[in-house]
């Protein structure tokens, strides 16, 4: 599945809009790995934790909509776009992944 964040693939033409897919993942956090990141966040630094939970949760939304493209028989999705949104009190983080899937020439 090729993904592209502009409108277009390189060499090819496309043939088809399939439409709109997307992916998303609500994730909470942990109170362990709380406790260790406002330790980090005492003396500074990168909060590990915190970027590894989230890199998990971009990779699982992305994942989410490639599953949704291919299902449409969709060859690439393109104009892919990726939002965080904070759902509620910091308690959680809702990634989504979005673009438009399409067929290629």
């Amino acid at each position: 599945m090729i993904l592209s964040s502009t409108f277009e693939v390189h060499g090819r033409s496309v043939t088809q809009h399939l439409g709109l897919v997307r992916g998303n993942v609500v994730r909470s956090r942990f109170i362990g790995r709380d406790i260790v990141a406002n330790l980090r966040m005492i003396v500074g630094g990168e909060i590990h934790e915190y970027t590894k939970l989230l890199a998990e949760s971009r990779e699982q939304a992305l994942d989410r909509m490639i599953a949704q493209a291919q299902a449409l028989g969709a060859d690439a999705v393109i104009g892919v776009r990726m939002e965080t949104t904070d759902t509620g009190q910091g308690q959680a983080t809702e990634v989504l992944a979005y673009g438009t899937a399409v067929k290629l020439g």
